[in-house]
């Protein structure tokens, strides 16, 4: 009985059609193939044809979709995807419910909000600890949404000032190569946090507060010797800190401040064989409490969908190289034996 067709109906308005639907049934066609049920659009209304656990799992995930376009989210094949693969796992309503938590809005009046259970949880934690560690691969918005959660904060009058930060370690090419004085060297190491500002902010309302002191974007080794009282500080790329310098910043943090720790431990570009700051830091530190550490996931890539499907596969070969490294001397000791 289980596998029997059946046919279900989820009325669609025609205004909402084009945002579910997607660019050239794009979505529709997703979920088709995915589910393995037939779509049928006609009259405003949405024909689900399959057998019935998984025509049940494409109206509910369709009932979603629609309370998304009602709330004026632009759905996108990334939402899509990730819908999905809850449905897949029997998660329902999980998609909205994250949905409902908006940030803040960029100066175009877009909502910024978490889109997976990881950034959900993400932003969670950086709501109730004081320092939170956001580990993960590109595009899982762990720099952005700390941005973003900065940003708030400061609207909010809950901090006095941001800080910024990141290590300015060279990936493969030498600062002293770079034409102009010291800050023109280490402002292309800084322009990802610039570029999230002013998407944030603003150009003009960015400038106001850098020029009074309040917005800091500075090279980490300027942290050295400062006490960092009432300040949202975000250390982005930690994965290229020295363990010297990952303990040196962490013990720069004052009375009143929120500390956020981004990086990506598949993405070094530390000298061989040097030890980053980020894996020590996430050992020492993970049985205090007020330390929470996320480990963000290629599942909660927000990018375009190729750029999680890139991530996915680079994971995929990782982990396939590592038991091939151990082979040959298996075979010698096997030989021995």
């Amino acid at each position: 009985m289980a596998n029997s067709i059946i046919e279900l109906q989820i009325d669609i308005p025609a205004s909402l059609e084009g945002n579910i639907f997607g660019r050239l049934d794009e979505h529709l066609k997703l979920i088709e193939k995915t589910l393995n049920v037939t779509l049928i659009s006609r009259d405003g209304a949405l024909k689900i044809l399959g057998p019935q656990p998984r025509a049940e799992a494409a109206k509910k995930l369709l009932q979603e979709l629609l309370v998304l376009a009602r709330r004026g989210s632009v759905i996108t094949r990334q939402n899509v995807n990730y819908a999905l693969s809850l449905a897949m796992e029997h998660q329902e309503d999980v998609i909205t419910e994250i949905d409902k938590d908006v940030i803040c809005n960029t100066i175009q009046g877009r909502p910024i909000k978490p889109k997976t259970l990881g950034q959900k949880e993400y932003v969670d934690q950086i709501r109730q600890k004081m320092i939170v560690f956001g580990v993960g691969p590109a595009g899982t918005g762990k720099t952005y949404l700390a941005m973003a959660m900065a940003v708030t904060a400061f609207r909010n009058e809950e901090v006095a000032r941001i800080i910024l930060t990141r290590p300015a370690i060279e990936a493969g090419e030498k600062l002293g190569f770079l034409p102009g004085d010291l800050q023109s060297k280490v402002d292309p190491y800084l322009r990802p946090l610039y570029d999230a500002l002013f998407q944030i902010m603003g150009p003009e309302s960015f400038a106001k507060n850098m020029e009074r002191g309040l917005i800091e974007v500075a090279p980490l080794a300027y942290m050295r010797g400062r006490t960092l009282d009432n300040a949202f500080i975000i250390l982005d790329e930690a994965q290229n800190t020295t363990p010297a310098q990952m303990k040196m910043f962490l013990t720069r943090i004052g009375f009143g401040s929120k500390v956020i720790v981004t990086g990506d431990a598949s993405q070094k570009d530390l000298p061989k064989d040097a030890v980053s700051g980020l894996d020590v830091a996430m050992k020492v530190l993970k049985k205090i409490d007020d330390i929470a550490f996320c480990q963000l996931t290629s599942r909660d890539v927000v990018r375009h969908p190729l750029v999680q499907q890139i991530v996915q596969a680079y994971e995929d070969y990782e982990k396939k190289q590592k038991p091939a490294v151990k082979r040959p001397a298996d075979r010698r000791r096997r030989e021995k034996g």
